[in-house]
């Protein structure tokens, strides 16, 4: 066994002793060896996790990344259009930073993106006019996640007159990341617009689409019936 060159290692688990001969072969065959107090069960358990983890499918995207209601929003756009002045406009309201400025998405269990912050980068917004602020310290550890599946990509655009946007809800848009569709809401930035309170409402939104409930396909069922006479739904 320990000749088959596809053997990555052998690792002796409980604690336990390594015979002499063991060890021995081990050099002989160039196969690392090693040993863990853990009991194999909780072994296995570890390092399943780990694999998972270190070869997820994984990419780098530019953005931030806040934890809104309880889902994670992948708020994207040209850079200077307000993406971090909005992150601290949500984590002042309550809502959570996982990154800012680059997010790291991998693919979990199927289907499933979870985003996190490069370790340097961590709990540190950069917000133009004031520098790098430390969001853990101005408000506390419940302000900071390390990681949040993405529920819902933000894309801010800057206002377009000639441009069409969604103003009934119904036409779904998604983002495509890691071969995964998520839903895209794209939101015009303009004077005097809270993109805040306009990306809090997309995240409730979203969850109630979650839960099986639209409220633009529940407006368009009752206009369509009081269009034809029939009673109000």
């Amino acid at each position: 066994m320990l000749a088959d060159q596809s053997l990555p290692c052998l690792v002796v688990t409980r604690g336990l002793r390594v015979p002499p001969a063991l060890s021995e072969a081990c050099r002989r065959h160039k196969v690392p060896l090693l040993r863990t107090a853990l009991e194999t069960a909780d072994f296995i358990g570890e390092l399943t996790f780990l694999l998972e983890e270190r070869l997820a499918p994984f990419v780098r995207l530019h953005g931030v990344l806040v934890d809104v209601y309880g889902l994670g929003v992948l708020i994207q756009g040209e850079a200077g259009i307000g993406k971090s002045e909005c992150a601290l406009e949500l984590v002042k309201r309550g809502h959570i930073l996982v990154a800012d400025d680059i997010v790291e998405v991998r693919r979990k269990h199927g289907d499933v993106l979870v985003g996190t912050c490069p370790e340097p980068l961590r709990h540190y917004l950069e917000v133009r006019g004031l520098g790098i602020i430390d969001i853990k310290l101005l408000f506390g550890v419940g302000s900071i996640l390390a990681h949040s599946s993405i529920g819902l990509s933000v894309n801010l655009e800057a206002w377009n007159p000639e441009a069409v946007y969604d103003r009934t809800g119904l036409n779904k848009q998604a983002a495509r990341i890691l071969d995964v569709d998520i839903p895209l809401v794209r939101i015009p930035v303009s004077p005097g617009r809270n993109l805040a309170v306009l990306i809090e409402v997309a995240a409730l939104n979203q969850r109630l689409r979650q839960g099986g409930t639209s409220s633009a396909e529940d407006f368009n069922r009752r206009l369509l019936a009081r269009m034809s006479g029939g009673r109000r739904a």
